[in-house]
C-alpha cells in the first residue's frame, strides 16, 4: 500500500480502495476536502497517485477567490455588474455562481488562513490576474456598464487576434474582460 498522505485520511468518507496498479480510487464522492489547501473537488470518482489528486486534470476552474478590502462594496458591485444572486455568505465572504465557476469575495483580513504563509498583495501593488467573459455583444454591454456607472479601464477594441475587447476593475482592483 503507498504511503499516507492529507487524502488518504479524508478517503475514509468515500469508497475508496487501491487497484491492481495501487492507485486509490475514490467512487461516488460528492466533497472531498485536502485538510491544508481546503481545495475541495467534486467528480464520480478521484484518483490519487502518490499523494496527488489526478482527476482528469485539468477539467476547469471550479471556484476563484478574489481577496476584497470591502466585501459591502464588492458584494454590491457583483450583483449590479453581473445580476446573480449572492450564492453562499457570512461575514468574511460572498460567494456567486458564475455558470461552471464560482467566485468567492472573500475579506482580505480572512485570506492568511487559505494562503498563509504567502501574502495579500495591496490593490495598489497592480493587477497580475486578468478574467474573460464571453458576451453576445461588447459594444452593448459597455453600455449596460456605463449605465450602471462602471468605467471601462479600455474598449470597446478590436484586437489583432480577431475579437473585441473591453476591460473594467472592481472594486477590489480585480480586472474583468468582456470579449466577442
Amino acid at each position: 500500500m503507498p504511503p499516507r498522505s492529507n487524502l488518504h485520511v479524508l478517503a475514509k468518507c468515500a469508497l475508496a480502495k487501491y487497484d491492481a496498479k495501487q492507485t486509490l480510487r475514490i467512487s461516488r464522492c460528492t466533497r472531498l476536502y485536502r485538510a491544508r489547501s481546503h481545495t475541495s473537488y467534486s467528480s464520480d470518482e478521484l484518483v490519487v497517485r502518490k499523494g496527488c489528486a489526478v482527476d482528469a486534470w485539468p477539467r476547469g476552474i471550479n471556484a476563484i477567490t478574489l481577496f476584497v478590502e470591502d466585501l459591502e462594496a464588492a458584494k454590491t458591485f457583483y450583483q449590479d455588474v453581473f445580476g446573480f444572486p449572492i450564492m453562499f455568505e457570512d461575514d468574511d465572504s460572498a460567494v456567486f455562481n458564475f455558470g461552471n465557476t464560482l467566485i468567492n469575495l472573500l475579506k482580505s483580513t480572512a485570506a492568511d488562513e487559505l494562503i498563509g504563509p504567502a501574502k495579500v498583495a495591496s490593490p495598489e501593488a497592480g493587477s497580475r490576474t486578468q478574467f474573460t467573459i464571453d458576451v453576445d455583444d461588447v459594444d452593448a454591454t459597455c453600455d449596460r456598464l456605463a449605465a450602471i456607472g462602471v468605467q471601462l479601464l479600455n474598449g470597446p477594441m478590436d484586437r489583432p487576434w480577431g475579437i473585441r475587447t473591453a476591460s473594467f476593475r472592481d472594486p477590489g482592483g480585480h480586472i474583468w474582460e468582456i470579449a466577442k
